[in-house]
């Protein structure tokens, strides 16, 4: 199982694990096949840029003074709260399988108007990856493949799961819970506990 790199015109093999070149990639294991390409591309290929930097970083902000804070809690403690306008959300919002008169999205947005501004930028966060705003408002929202409104799909399972979230797709798969009081502790429950949505694991 090996993979090559071409760095600065040169190309070379590098094993993905011990013995990696005399593997051939097969149905039973092409998991993790992808698996280590994907740690080899977003992290392995640029190790010693990520140690450079952590360096400098800690030099500034020594490591035992941040290691308390997990990658979300660090966002917002160096960018700050923003400033969430609902309105603007809303009007920057898509909707799959509900519609801006669907009884559980005026429901939404009244619980999220009731969120404190922390905990609205934890649901912006847990469903778009970011607590950031764009500087041009949630029009310039991105995704994946560049411009992609905020997403809310209706979540047809259980009423009795969480939301959940793709942040590729800024999408919050949102379960057409029964009331208005179920709806509101579902989702702050979500941002207060599960803040990633959904993750390569």
């Amino acid at each position: 199982m090996f993979f090559k790199v071409e760095e600065f015109g040169v190309c070379e093999v590098r094993d993905l694990k011990e013995g990696g070149s005399n593997l051939t990639v097969v149905e039973e294991n092409k998991k993790e096949y992808v698996k280590l390409v994907c740690q080899m591309k977003m992290t392995g290929s640029i190790r010693s840029q990520i140690k450079s930097f952590l360096d400098g970083f800690y030099e500034i902000v020594p490591k035992h003074l941040i290691s308390i804070f997990n990658e979300q809690e660090l966002e917002l403690l160096i960018a700050g709260l923003p400033t969430i306008d609902i309105d603007d959300l809303k009007a920057n919002t898509e909707y799959v399988k509900y519609n801006s008169n669907s009884l559980q999205i005026q429901w939404f947005w009244r619980a999220l108007r009731s969120f404190e501004q922390a905990d609205r930028a934890k649901l912006l966060q847990f469903v778009t990856g970011t607590s950031k705003v764009p500087l041009q408002g949630f029009v310039a929202l991105e995704g994946m493949n560049g411009p992609q409104k905020f997403q809310i799909h209706r979540d047809d399972r259980s009423t009795d799961r969480l939301p959940s979230a793709h942040t590729c797709f800024n999408q919050l798969d949102l379960p057409a819970y029964e009331t208005y009081e179920k709806l509101r502790f579902m989702l702050l429950r979500t941002v207060q506990e599960c803040p990633e949505g959904f993750g390569l694991v």
